[in-house]
């Protein structure tokens, strides 16, 4: 494929010697200098900064004085289709745009660029490189990743950064107890009795049946989820004993109670970032994406299904935490991922909060005394050297993020996935992409789910 026009035009124009680079894939590619596009009132402006980075858009607000939000994906789009291009380019100038440019990238040597087509990018030299900014404006507007990077993998000091984070933003003495200083809600009863429930020996399916109808919005939610055309059931699905009975079975129907009595414990938030996957869907695909993983495992290497289930289901809990303890530095949390769509969530999160929804899921959890399987798992599901006991759960959550990632689905970061993981898990890296993208076959049906799940 040539180069664009566009492209070749400004190179040629400036007369500037480049070299071209074929690229096959976007994880070939993630060296390159990033591009966001911004705009208020008064338009659009375009930023280039150094990869493996995140804009800081408070840094842009300060050096420009103006409110600058993330332009729409629709947008972005329809600017890239009008100059035939595939998504947007990091040469300087392309787009005819006001120019803002990271002042780190003036110190490198050379520079990776792409061209707007995927399958090319071009090395130009420094000295090219501030040829083809002309007037734009250059300023440190971006934070290195490197510097964001989690710590310790230590219970103990998830608390300390919580803890810190909650007297940053308070701007209060640190109390002495966590519990005093977060006011969360206490466990449902619902769930209470549902724990409960998980450790009784003699627990049987009238047991869990008259907990669940004891809540009629959970009922109506198993009900629902039983009749889904996802799992096709004969016949009318008329009761809560029905979908244990004939659809769900007892271990799906007790943890899907269960993540449904969490997840409706906090409200979700009004302010979310645009362009992501909705809360509700991004827990019902990651459930049923961790459910199809196991059943690619051999069935003697297996883990629990009902604890993976479990964790898929409430993983993404700390991002309703976020929004229920910080409003104010979550809503600015949502602008900053607007502006790095690809960018690891937890940078972002470390240096707007100090601290993770991974360590505040995991850490409620813990509050609660949930299974410390899901405990891990919601804590260490970025983490793909996590390893030990409990560590399935975390380890499946980590390859079935990024293989939904790969569809456009959920925020996880966009990272390879080692075979190491695959081989600790006795799990075939080819039998777990069929796995997802059979699971995706039925993506209409998993929509409806989500959004009764939401309603």
């Amino acid at each position: 494929m040539p180069m664009p026009a566009i492209i070749d035009k400004v190179l040629t124009e400036q007369h500037i010697e480049f070299s071209v680079i074929e690229a096959h894939s976007i994880t070939e590619i993630s060296d390159i200098a990033q591009t966001t596009l911004l705009q208020d009132s008064s338009g659009k402006i375009q930023a280039i900064f150094l990869p493996n980075s995140i804009l800081d858009v408070d840094a842009l607000r300060r050096l420009t004085g103006r409110d600058l939000t993330a332009t729409p994906a629709v947008e972005v789009q329809k600017l890239c289709a009008e100059h035939q291009l595939e998504r947007l380019p990091s040469v300087p100038g392309a787009l005819g745009l006001e120019l803002i440019v990271d002042q780190r990238l003036l110190n490198a040597e050379e520079l990776k660029l792409d061209t707007g087509n995927e399958a090319k990018l071009i090395y130009i030299s420094n000295q090219s490189f501030k040829q083809l900014l002309g007037d734009a404006r250059v300023g440190s507007i971006a934070i290195a990743e490197a510097k964001l990077q989690s710590g310790p993998l230590d219970d103990a000091e998830d608390t300390n950064d919580i803890t810190s984070a909650i007297a940053n933003f308070t701007q209060l003495r640190i109390k002495q107890r966590l519990e005093e200083t977060l006011e969360f809600p206490p466990l449902p009863e619902t769930a209470q009795r549902i724990i409960k429930l998980r450790v009784n020996p003699n627990a049987d399916m009238k047991n869990l049946s008259d907990i669940v109808e004891g809540d009629p919005a959970l009922a109506a939610q198993v009900v629902s989820w039983a009749a889904s055309p996802y799992y096709a059931a004969p016949g009318k699905i008329k009761s809560v004993h029905d979908a244990i009975v004939r659809v769900l079975g007892f271990d799906l129907v007790l943890n899907l109670s269960l993540g449904l009595a969490l997840g409706k414990t906090l409200n979700l938030p009004k302010d979310a970032a645009k362009g992501f996957t909705p809360y509700w869907k991004q827990a019902v695909y990651a459930a049923t994406a961790v459910e199809a993983l196991v059943g690619a495992i051999p069935p003697k290497e297996r883990p629990t299904m009902g604890m993976a289930y479990l964790s898929g289901l409430l993983h993404n809990f700390g991002y309703l935490i976020m929004a229920e303890v910080f409003p104010p530095l979550f809503s600015n949390f949502c602008r900053y991922q607007e502006a790095n769509p690809f960018a690891d969530h937890s940078h972002i999160e470390r240096h707007l909060l100090g601290v993770t929804r991974e360590q505040l899921g995991a850490w409620l959890m813990r509050s609660w005394n949930m299974p410390e399987e899901v405990c891990k798992a919601l804590r260490f599901q970025n983490e793909s050297n996590f390893d030990g006991e409990d560590s399935a759960c975390a380890n499946l959550l980590f390859i079935a993020m990024r293989l939904l990632r790969n569809h456009g689905i959920g925020d996880a970061p966009s990272t390879a996935i080692p075979d190491a993981l695959f081989e600790r898990l006795h799990l075939d890296r080819d039998k777990a992409t069929e796995a997802i993208n059979n699971m995706l076959e039925s993506s209409a049906e998993l929509d409806v789910m989500a959004n009764n799940m939401a309603a």
